[in-house]
This record gives C-alpha cells, structure tokens and sequence, in this order.
C-alpha cells in the first residue's frame, strides 16, 4: 500500500470538551478545524477529532472502545508533570510491565490514553 500519512479518527459526544483537552491539556497543534471536527497534527499523521460518539464519565471497558491511543515520549515523568499541570488527571501514573512503562488517562469521553516511555524494554522500539 502506497499512503501519505496516516490518521485516526475519534467520535466524540463531548466534543467541545474533548477538543479542548487534545489542544489545551495535551498540546497537539491544531491542524484543521471544520464545522464538526477537528485535526490535529501527529508526527507522520493527525488525530481528528469528530462530533458523534458515544462518551462515559469513567473509562471506557474494551468492549465499548477496544483502542489506546499511545503517545511514546523519552521522558514518563517529565510528560506526567507537564501534563498534571495543564489539568490532567492520570488513573496510573506509572505502571511498569516487561514490554515497557507507561502511564494512563482518560479524555473527557473516557477514551483511555497511554504515555509509552520508550527505553529498551519499549515494545514500540525500533529493532
């Protein structure tokens, strides 16, 4: 397959909350903004976030939403701080497994978020 870039669109009921937090709380860069939805820019990619989903006041079981959305950063705690500080509020703030060390939160959906730290045990890593 010969593609641009790639992309992940997320339906959400709290749509003005959940833009707020992808642009205020975690920073991305809005790409473009529509009547009822908005991108935002990833490395190689965007997050386009869309009026039409279905939210929950806590996570999200797998059943109901069976994806992470995983952001890998250098640095977990650095990351957790900056983000605390922005407002966010984490379940688990580190969390340590043989495939590696993450973080998690939850959007104002309850979409549940993943800060991967990437090191030699990342799962994520390049071989």
């Amino acid at each position: 397959m010969n593609f641009q870039e790639f992309g992940l669109i997320l339906f959400t009921e709290n749509y003005e909350s959940c833009v707020s937090f992808y642009r205020d709380t975690l920073n991305l860069p809005v790409r473009n903004v529509k009547p009822t939805l908005v991108s935002f820019d990833l490395p190689h990619g965007y997050l386009m976030v869309e009026k039409g989903g279905a939210g929950n006041d806590q996570e999200k079981a797998r059943h109901q939403n069976p994806t992470v959305i995983r952001f890998d950063v250098e640095d977990l705690d650095k990351e957790v701080r900056q983000l605390e500080e922005r407002g966010a509020a984490f379940k688990d703030k580190r969390l340590v497994f043989d495939w590696g060390t993450i973080a998690v939160l939850t959007d104002p959906d309850g979409n549940r978020i993943e800060l991967g730290e990437l090191n030699e045990t990342s799962a994520s890593m390049k071989d």
